[in-house]
């Protein structure tokens, strides 16, 4: 059964940073494209990064230039370190195998001003 799960959220000043962490089990998550959303109260899920099988990274606007995403394929594990931190960044994070129907917990950003 595949799953991933999500941590390494927490609450930071702005202009601080996170690295979020996503375990993957079930699947090989290095020859998959991984990717990052986030969703507030009341708004519907958006994407945030894309990380290829070949390296390649995706990032929206708003956050381009401030977060990276990689992998770890010994660990089977995604990361997203996330730095300059915005209030607007605050939302729940969550990874997710690209055209997978699972989803994770999530882990909950919070940048205070």
């Amino acid at each position: 059964q595949e799953q991933v799960v999500e941590s390494g959220g927490g609450l930071v000043q702005s202009g601080g940073s996170l690295k979020l962490t996503c375990v993957g089990s079930g699947f090989v998550l290095s020859v998959e494209i991984m990717t990052w959303h986030r969703q507030t109260p009341g708004k519907a899920r958006e994407w945030v990064a894309t990380l290829a099988p070949g390296g390649a990274t995706f990032y929206t606007d708003s956050v381009k230039g401030r977060f990276t995403a990689s992998r770890d394929e010994d660990k089977n594990t995604l990361y997203l370190e996330m730095s300059n931190l915005k209030p607007e960044d605050t939302a729940v994070y969550y990874c997710q195998k690209f055209g997978s129907a699972t989803w994770g917990q999530g882990t909950q950003v919070t940048v205070s001003s």
